[in-house]
């Protein structure tokens, strides 16, 4: 136990900035020329095919809970279809529940599973079932005197807190500890309300979920793609963040953008996790592909002129996929959220995805995404079972 300790504390500072960290990494990954849509002088042109109503761009700021802005975005367009007025949802509230339960969880496991900011898109649905929603304007977890996000104190006393519980120095918990760490928690997030008053209305967050968002939990489902484990069955999502032990269905590689093509068509968003930690993941300019070459292997004329306008894909494969899972090639870095398809002035596809770091690059806080990136570095996707085709969701028994 001691050991484990001493090993999570030499991990802490990446854990606490490696949504920081992430961003610094890839903000190099640019093209030398402007790239900005319908620009004569640009050299990507590109043309909306599909295009779904979606609420403004958010920024996470210095947080890591991408998780929770892409899903929340999803819910509200998930409003937007269902007829609704779309209210901007609280993105710290279902941060906050889940560092309650996950502290749970940690403490159960004895400090053997990863902390930090981190989770996944099943968290804002397993919390809004468990706890419901509130509205950003109500909640918006600033509570210590910043306009932004700021997460790395307030992660780095909850941790040490958790250690110290661990490693139980009493021989025996007490029930204290979780009121101290709540108490934490609401300190910098803010204490949830248990009634609150918006648009002239008292609401629970339960009531406020039911009445006013009112989607069904039940109705939302994970989507992976391993070639380890049975197709159209559930089973475990391993990847580190996955605090939850969740489950989700495994489809072949190629149904996950048959997936999303239709659910897009029927009008259905998509939450969207994957790896952006790649040289060919764009943030500043806005686009992501996977280039023929490695990074590596290009001269450096190729690698300056990556994203100066559309090149040749690699062909990916369920087992190139794999090796770049099982080589931790591909990583669980963020979550944005899938709200259209476009194409380039040569016919290829990219999924237009709306990111949560707010509107400083060409696109104004969306990137284009290839459909081979999508294939290749997704490591899970959320959506209405609604929006899978049928004959697939015969298939998983949805």
């Amino acid at each position: 136990m001691k050991q484990l300790s001493v090993l999570a504390l030499a991990f802490l500072p990446f854990l606490l900035h490696a949504q920081d960290d992430l961003i610094r990494k890839i903000e190099t990954n640019k093209s030398y020329v402007t790239i900005k849509n319908n620009d004569p002088n640009s050299k990507y042109h590109f043309n909306h095919i599909i295009d779904l109503e979606r609420t403004s761009v958010k920024n996470q700021a210095s947080s890591g809970t991408c998780w929770s802005y892409s899903t929340n975005s999803f819910l509200e367009s998930e409003m937007i279809r269902m007829g609704k007025e779309p209210i901007e949802l609280s993105q710290i509230f279902s941060a906050h529940c889940v560092y309650m339960d996950k502290a749970e969880t940690f403490v159960r496991m004895h400090g053997s599973i990863s902390w930090g900011d981190g989770g996944e898109c099943h968290d804002v649905i397993n919390m809004f079932s468990k706890y419901g929603a509130m509205p950003q304007e109500v909640y918006t977890g600033l509570h210590y005197g910043t306009t932004k996000n700021k997460f790395a104190e307030m992660q780095a006393i909850l941790k040490g807190m958790l250690d110290a519980v661990v490693a139980n120095p009493n021989g025996k918990l007490t029930p204290s500890w979780k009121k101290a760490y709540n108490d934490v928690l609401d300190s910098y997030l803010g204490a949830i309300p248990e009634k609150f008053v918006y648009d002239g209305h008292t609401y629970t967050p339960k009531t406020f979920a039911e009445q006013r968002v009112g989607i069904h939990p039940e109705d939302y489902i994970e989507i992976q793609s391993v070639t380890n484990q049975p197709y159209y069955k559930r089973s475990m999502f391993m990847v580190p963040d996955n605090w939850a032990f969740e489950r989700a269905y495994n489809v072949h590689m190629d149904d996950l953008t048959d997936i999303i093509d239709n659910a897009l068509n029927k009008g259905f968003t998509v939450a969207w996790a994957a790896d952006v930690s790649e040289k060919y993941f764009s943030w500043k300019n806005g686009v992501a592909y996977v280039p023929e070459k490695d990074y590596e292997d290009m001269d450096d004329t190729e690698k300056k002129y990556m994203f100066d306008g559309p090149k040749d894909e690699r062909v990916i494969t369920p087992e190139k996929r794999q090796q770049a899972f099982d080589n931790y090639e591909t990583t669980d870095d963020h979550g944005m959220h899938i709200v259209g398809l476009a194409e380039d002035q040569n016919g290829r596809k990219y999924y237009i995805v709306k990111n949560s770091w707010g509107e400083k690059n060409d696109f104004k806080g969306y990137i284009y995404v290839s459909k081979a990136y999508v294939l290749y570095k997704t490591t899970a996707i959320l959506l209405h079972k609604n929006g899978v085709p049928n004959r697939l969701r015969e298939k998983m028994g949805v």
